[in-house]
């Protein structure tokens, strides 16, 4: 089993950077790829980036690529998702998410794990 928790949420102004962290306990042996997805009120739950553990590749959603950058600390079991530029329609809560086998996924169904979820809020 791994267990997932996020960090680094909070109150911005646009334009703001934020650093998010998601740090994995447990059988981290076994994670394949982190995600990162986010959930605004009313919406559903979306896909913002996701990188391999072990290769490091990444893949991004449109909204997110050129300011997000995810990135992973293997030593540390955490990976981390960078937002730059921060716009009032990146407001949502952060999901970090585990896989266990590949490919690399940006579905919420392929997900083995999930963390509980940090607030980030853009204002103007």
């Amino acid at each position: 089993q791994v267990q997932l928790v996020e960090s680094g949420g909070g109150l911005v102004q646009a334009g703001d950077s934020l650093k998010l962290s998601c740090a994995a306990s447990g059988r981290t042996d076994r994670i394949y790829a982190v995600s990162w997805f986010r959930q605004a009120p009313g919406k559903e739950r979306e896909f913002v980036a996701t990188i391999s553990r072990s290769s490091g590749s990444t893949a991004y959603s449109e909204p997110a690529r050129g300011r997000f950058t995810i990135s992973r600390d293997n030593a540390k079991n955490t990976v981390y998702l960078q937002m730059n530029n921060l716009k009032l329609e990146d407001t949502a809560v952060y999901f970090c998410a585990s896989k266990d086998r590949p490919p690399l996924s940006g579905r919420p169904a392929s997900m083995e794990s999930w963390g509980q979820g940090t607030q980030v809020t853009v204002s103007l």
